[in-house]
């Protein structure tokens, strides 16, 4: 049995040097960096343009909420609004609920 398993020998070697240690910490900058730049800061760059957008919110606006639903603003109030999806159909939605602001005319037949 012992000619399937090859003899191990401790490899006799020096103790890390400080430059490596270096290394290491350059190495770990550089992936909080990219971490920073290309998940952190434009997650939070959107973030603010939403919220810059949901306080932007008039009367008249064609929204989609994050359900799917379009509407037309028919009232802002400080935590909800109402949209107007069909004639003489309104729903109350959450402000956070709104998730795009549509162009003039998408909603035609409203």
């Amino acid at each position: 049995m012992s000619f399937f398993i090859r003899d191990a020998y401790a490899a006799g070697g020096a103790a890390p040097q400080g430059g490596d240690q270096f290394v290491t910490i350059i190495i770990f900058a550089g992936l909080i960096a990219f971490f920073w730049f290309f998940l952190i800061r434009p997650q939070q760059k959107r973030q603010k343009e939403l919220q810059k957008m949901i306080a932007a919110l008039a009367k008249g606006d064609e929204v989609v909420t994050s359900g799917g639903v379009l509407g037309r603003v028919k009232e802002v109030g400080d935590q909800f609004v109402t949209l107007e999806v069909a004639q003489g159909v309104e729903l109350h939605v959450q402000k956070q609920s709104v998730s795009a602001v549509m162009p003039k005319g998408t909603l035609k037949n409203l």
